[in-house]
């Protein structure tokens, strides 16, 4: 009997182990493929096994396993899964008659917490649809961000990868009310900052985002709300445990005691003085400008119910926070791709990128923010942003050619892999074997 046990057991363990070799191993072909390391690969094959890379390089340099599920995509060229910086992917709207955006984010007891998660499947959906596999969420409430993180990695749910932050740190911005529930973000001086940063990496936060600044919507003031004391205390705290920190700010003194507080990385400032930016520079602080995030709102601004007043002030800072991008690219300072998403902005995650070039950057620089940089400020460097072995098996198909055209990566994604797994395919032109 206990033969027989041993032998079903191991040829048991023999089936999965081959089923799993022969099901999961797969060959791509591209007719170009950029790796994100600098080179470009003509008549590319790329061999995945699960969700890892195993090698890249020429077809006629590739051994391809016999048992290879082959993917036909030689009429596309191949780039890295992108990565967007600031998203709030929680943010859902169903643009009901009679409501707004912010209407139906401040009115989740309507519907409340988990159907906001399940709906917001969308908002993942069409963020993948963008060619974007992974993302940082900066901020959402009532854990819907480590729900969704969860779900995802469980493959319950399909969106891109997630690093989040859950409630963002504020400081007090409403009067007293009796019987109100405690606001899980807020916090005033050093002590309560180390708390509520502490309490959120507890949850599981895997980077503390702070709002260092007034700002957001249609308001577009820039004052600085947390000390530099303050700043360095959440950056501390989030240094200590191993983690990163974000800090918003939309003018440029939160900006500069942010940089001086330590922080990894800058949310859409404008006007940052040059000594900052050579801060910047030189402690490789990243930059995300954020730029398209306001010409939304003015696309938008019916959706939104704002005023001809408030789009001649976000016209007015979406200048500024142009011309500071454009000193930032000047002064070598890292950018980032951030699309700060909400509500009906995802699928439009990338639209950042055109004004990184019009900036000044070239297409293959404007790429580069929103792949090896946007691993780099991950920390995920040797996973992410790159086709190469080793790396996630995170890969964009587009038609045409994206280092002449960054519209290419904008309007022409084709397909997506992530981690291994299709998840979008506008050609049907797979085949197997």
């Amino acid at each position: 009997m206990r033969i027989n046990y041993l032998v079903s057991t191991t040829l048991f363990f023999l089936f999965v182990n081959s089923s799993i070799l022969f099901a999961q191993v797969k060959a791509v072909y591209f007719g170009e493929l950029i790796d994100g390391q600098g080179k470009k690969i003509v008549r590319a094959v790329v061999i995945i096994d699960a969700d890892r890379i195993i090698s890249v390089g020429e077809e006629k340099d590739i051994l391809v396993p016999e048992n290879a599920v082959k993917i036909d995509l030689k009429s596309y060229t191949a780039i890295p899964g992108l990565i967007d910086a600031h998203t709030h992917i929680t943010y859902y709207w169903d643009e009901s008659p009679g409501t707004n955006p912010w209407w139906h984010r401040w009115q989740l007891g309507d519907i409340g917490p988990s159907v906001t998660v399940f709906l917001a499947q969308e908002n993942a959906r069409k963020t993948l649809g963008s060619g974007v596999t992974t993302v940082r969420d900066l901020g959402s409430s009532d854990n819907m961000d480590f729900a969704m993180r969860h779900l995802i990695n469980r493959g319950a749910m399909q969106g891109p990868r997630m690093f989040v932050a859950g409630n963002g740190l504020h400081i007090s911005n409403e009067p007293y009310k009796i019987g109100a529930i405690p606001d899980a973000g807020q916090c005033d001086g050093v002590a309560e900052v180390q708390r509520v940063a502490r309490q959120q990496l507890a949850s599981g936060a895997d980077w503390i985002k702070m709002y260092g600044s007034t700002g957001s919507a249609k308001d577009v003031t820039g004052f600085q709300t947390f000390s530099y004391e303050e700043m360095k205390a959440a950056a501390d705290v989030a240094h200590y445990a191993g983690k990163r920190i974000a800090i918003h700010s939309y003018g440029p003194d939160g900006a500069r005691d942010a940089v001086k507080a330590g922080t990894n990385t800058i949310e859409h400032a404008i006007d940052i003085d040059d000594l900052t930016l050579a801060a910047m520079a030189k402690n490789g602080i990243i930059y995300v400008p954020t730029v398209e995030h306001n010409r939304y709102y003015i696309e938008h601004k019916d959706e939104y119910g704002y005023s001809e007043a408030n789009v001649n002030n976000l016209n007015e800072y979406i200048d500024k926070n142009f011309e500071t991008l454009k000193r930032a690219i000047k002064a070598n300072v890292k950018i980032a791709m951030g699309s700060d998403a909400v509500f009906t902005g995802f699928g439009d995650n990338t639209r950042e990128l055109e004004w990184f070039v019009k900036a000044g950057m070239t297409p293959e620089q404007a790429l580069r923010t929103a792949t090896t940089t946007g691993a780099e400020m991950l920390g995920m460097e040797k996973e992410l942003g790159a086709i190469a072995p080793g790396y996630y098996a995170d890969m964009v198909a587009v038609q045409g050619d994206p280092i002449k055209d960054i519209n290419v990566i904008i309007n022409n994604v084709k397909w997506v892999m992530k981690g291994g797994e299709v998840v979008v395919d506008k050609t049907k032109e797979t085949i197997s074997r």
